[in-house]
């Protein structure tokens, strides 16, 4: 399995928060931090489907089985993106590049079978993260062909346009680019996304509706990134168009006009750049700064344009027109309120509140809030929130509170850790990601490596719209994520939570596991969070036997 000196590997899944009020016996009670008690009352016992392992109260006499710190890691990256992203991680981008030298280095390793493990695996070659994410994933995703059909569209009116076959397009260049830039924005804005996600599952969580309307459904919204990049690059397009209109007629226009336009051009193309995957991948940081304060100043100017447009009469040369009949009458006004609107509205729920912080190891850490949260919705946090954002997944009994689950792989969660908050900065408007669509199917099989479980942990706590069945591949439950961890996945039937230890029983096919959970739980779809080569072989690996699989991608 390795050295055993290794530093493990561990990632925070994307989207797991929790929100818990203070109530004396719950998991999510927020108290000051106390010491694991090591007389837990439970024990890992193996039983015989497939090679996996259950909680059962047992005799204090009776010992758990020991394992190093785990392995597995999920990294959930989302769009921050974490973003999600996203299921998507932001701390695991931090440290790819470490992680790719342990894979490589593991994979120098076979595993060698044992007596108890006489058929495990050996170690495949490990392939780059990188080449994973950018070259792995396929021609024709989803996410390709939106972005593919959006860009195509906007070409097609572009060439138009400059042909003289599209009037309209060609006067309000500057309003098309304002449109894609609206457009991009909904594809990120997490209160549109929210409704757009509720009513997915209000209107197609039905068990008359057919699966196939239900699936289409999930891969569109679990690849609107496709969108939000597409209107990027096709609103850079607009704006040099519409700037070279400008230009060809200068004495129509004004100097600051053409200024603050080739500035809002200049920051739109700054932030494609950083958003390049490759850029993206190596210099997460950098990318999201960068987006952030790029598109601020962006939008700052995009309001000096149309007023200074509007205002502007090339009679006189002078801004004489500016006034309020006139200027509400203009499209390009109230695309701007709209992008001002959504691109504002999380800000407006920051605030700053009391967490308790627990470390069940040094290599994750349990963050509770007060107040229960729906199963699949995700949250974020911040120390600093004009710096930096980290989307986790939300564990919650939709009463008392939810948690958050943070592997220690970065600097701000290895700083949970070592100098655990009193206090953190959150959104109070929480978004929906993939997890949350597992509400419109009736049966589904949730498969999760490592710190991957915290975002499943929501649907055995809480009544929930589907039937899951819960598959969990980790090493050392207790001992990596504590004893509240150990028992939210303990006390449930054996057929709905599978959970093989890789201490006793060594890397499992994932992917052969899953397919068998799904033909025995006859679910209906598969939803995966892992490393991206876990989640990309789980994934194709049900969709070549017919089973409808997900997980989650690079710019979900």
């Amino acid at each position: 399995m390795g050295d055993l000196n290794k530093v493990p590997r561990f990632s925070s899944c994307r989207g797991v928060s929790f929100e818990v009020k203070p109530q004396h016996g719950s998991p999510f009670d927020i108290g000051p931090p106390s010491q694991n008690n090591r007389s837990d009352q439970r024990i890992w016992l193996p039983w015989t489907q497939l090679g996996s392992y259950r909680v059962f109260p047992i005799l204090s006499e009776f010992q758990r089985t020991g394992s190093l710190a785990s392995s597995h890691f999920c990294d959930l990256d989302d769009d921050d993106v974490e973003e999600g992203d996203a299921f998507p991680s932001d701390e695991a981008l931090q440290v790819a590049n470490d992680i790719e030298k342990q894979q490589v280095q593991e994979a120098d390793q076979p595993i060698q079978a044992t007596k108890r493990n006489p058929s495990v695996r050996k170690s495949k070659p490990s392939q780059s993260r990188l080449s994973i994410i950018l070259l792995d994933q396929g021609l024709f995703t989803v996410y390709k062909r939106l972005f593919a059909v959006c860009f195509t569209l906007n070409m097609i009116g572009l060439v138009l346009a400059i042909t003289g076959h599209f009037p309209y397009a060609k006067k309000r260049a500057a309003a098309f680019s304002i449109y894609n830039i609206l457009a991009l924005t909904l594809c990120r804005s997490e209160a549109f996304l929210r409704i757009v996600f509720w009513l997915a599952v209000k209107v197609l969580g039905r068990p008359w509706v057919p699966l196939f309307i239900k699936t289409s459904t999930t891969s569109f919204l679990q690849s609107v990134g496709g969108i939000h990049s597409s209107c990027g690059i096709s609103s850079v397009a607009w704006l040099i168009y519409a700037l070279v209109l400008t230009l060809n007629h200068r004495d129509n226009t004004s100097g600051d006009i053409i200024a603050v336009a080739s500035t809002i051009l200049s920051l739109l193309c700054l932030s494609c750049m950083a958003a390049f995957p490759l850029v993206r991948h190596l210099h997460h940081n950098v990318f999201e700064r960068t987006h952030r304060f790029a598109g601020w100043t962006a939008l700052a100017l995009l309001w000096v344009f149309v007023i200074l447009t509007v205002g502007y009469d090339p009679a006189t040369k002078s801004y004489d027109n500016l006034k309020g009949p006139r200027l509400s009458k203009r499209q390009e006004l109230w695309l701007t309120v709209a992008i001002t609107f959504f691109t504002i509205l999380p800000w407006l729920t920051v605030r700053r509140v009391p967490v308790s912080v627990t470390a069940p190891s040094g290599h994750a850490s349990i963050i509770k809030f007060a107040g229960g949260i729906k199963a699949g919705i995700l949250g974020r946090i911040s120390r600093s929130p004009l710096s930096e954002w980290h989307a986790f997944g939300i564990i919650s009994d939709g009463k008392d509170g939810h948690m958050m689950l943070a592997g220690a792989v970065g600097d701000f969660t290895k700083g949970l850790v070592s100098d655990p908050p009193t206090h953190l900065w959150v959104r109070g408007l929480r978004f929906a990601g993939l997890p949350y669509l597992v509400n419109m199917y009736n049966k589904a099989v949730l498969v999760a490596t490592g710190s991957g479980i915290c975002v499943f942990l929501s649907f055995l706590l809480q009544p929930c719209a589907a039937d899951v069945c819960v598959v969990w591949v980790t090493k050392g439950v207790e001992q990596n994520f504590g004893k509240e961890i150990k028992e939210m996945i303990s006390g449930h039937p054996k057929e709905k939570v599978i959970v093989h230890d890789t201490a006793v029983s060594g890397r499992p096919n994932v992917a052969q596991m899953t397919i068998d959970a799904a033909r025995n739980w006859k679910a209906d779809v598969v939803v995966v969070t892992s490393n991206p080569r876990g989640s990309r072989d789980v994934v194709n690996a049900c969709k070549e036997v017919g089973i409808p699989a997900f997980g989650p991608i690079w710019d979900s």
